[in-house]
């Protein structure tokens, strides 16, 4: 079955003006448009129908999708979306997939056929085709994450340079022995992070050992298993860079177990800045995401293409480090 981004391929333009043109929108020429459905005949392509005479209701809702209503960090990402939304009249609706990337495909399959105008997803564990296909001819945005090779608009920041700066940070201090807690391989947001760890190393020309990378979930329990994993099957390691918050907070537990200082014997750098950082023992170093501004950006750009306007593929905001006690210069 053809879909959306099949014919923008074979149109030779963008998925957004297939959208467009499929919605009866300004802002494409004629002779694009003609182009559009023409591949569309030839690709024998059927959009959704009934996503499309919703969209023109305009039902004053929105549908966002978290991967976990437990992780304070989608919650205050969900107040800026409500917000936002609530200025424009909007009324936003919540679903939990609980980082399940199945029950994401079903909650996609689903909201489509809803009476809504569009949709914000804070995951983007579904594959790319999948996520498209289902949600062909419904705005929608991507926050916090991105679709590799795919078209949906998405406000985040750039996790590789965060990263970097991060570990960075640890490495001034100089530590060279930095394991990396990171959260599953297949999910691009912690390979974006990995991926600025290891260009640390690299451009410090510190070797990289990826026995001090450990996989594990955004949970406290899998950041005290494999921080404890680390340290034991890695003493020399005297600093960890990990991909969030909650996962280096479970780390300086499991240092602590081990008979580890923090930070004099075990440095700690944390990802997101979530309040928790800030009263933990001893408040956590970590790279600053700008929550609510994610949020309410993301809506704006829901709103955006609502109405037919121009979008930003993607919109990067600001990050920052912010150095706390659980980093020290090491002897």
């Amino acid at each position: 079955m053809a879909t959306i981004k099949d014919v923008a391929r074979h149109a030779g333009v963008s998925s957004a003006t297939v959208s467009r043109v499929l919605m009866n929108q300004g802002n494409v020429s004629a002779k694009t448009a003609a182009a559009v459905q023409k591949s569309i005949a030839q690709l024998g392509y059927h959009p959704n129908a009934l996503a499309r005479q919703l969209r023109r209701q305009h039902t004053q809702t929105i549908y966002v999708i978290i991967p976990s209503i437990d992780n304070t960090f989608f919650s205050e990402v969900y107040r800026g979306i409500e917000s936002e939304a609530l200025v424009h009249h909007y009324q936003a609706f919540l679903v939990n997939t609980n980082n399940d990337k199945n029950q994401e495909n079903l909650f996609l399959s689903a909201l489509v056929q809803k009476q809504t105008d569009g949709i914000i997803s804070l995951s983007a564990a579904a594959a790319t085709g999948v996520i498209e296909r289902q949600v062909a001819g419904l705005p929608m945005v991507i926050a916090c994450q991105y679709l590799e090779d795919g078209s949906l608009p998405n406000v985040a920041i750039d996790n590789i340079a965060a990263a970097k700066e991060a570990v960075t940070h640890l490495l001034d201090l100089g530590h060279r022995n930095i394991g990396c807690l990171s959260g599953p391989a297949t999910n691009v947001l912690y390979r974006d992070r990995l991926t600025g760890y290891l260009r640390a190393l690299a451009e410090h020309d510190i070797p990289v050992n990826m026995g001090y990378v450990s996989y594990g979930n955004s949970t406290l329990q899998s950041g005290y298993d494999r921080g404890l994993e680390l340290l034991l099957g890695h003493p020399e390691i005297t600093a960890v860079f990990a991909a969030g918050d909650v996962m280096a907070i479970g780390s300086m537990k499991a240092a602590r177990r081990l008979g580890r200082r923090i930070p004099q014997d075990y440095a700690v750098v944390g990802f997101d800045d979530l309040d928790i950082t800030r009263f933990c023992d001893p408040p956590l170093t970590t790279i600053h995401q700008p929550m609510f501004e994610i949020g309410k950006y993301s809506m704006q750009t829901l709103l955006d293409l609502i109405e037919g306007k121009p979008t930003q593929n993607q919109r990067l905001l600001e990050y920052r480090l912010i150095v706390r006690e659980s980093t020290v210069e090491h002897a």
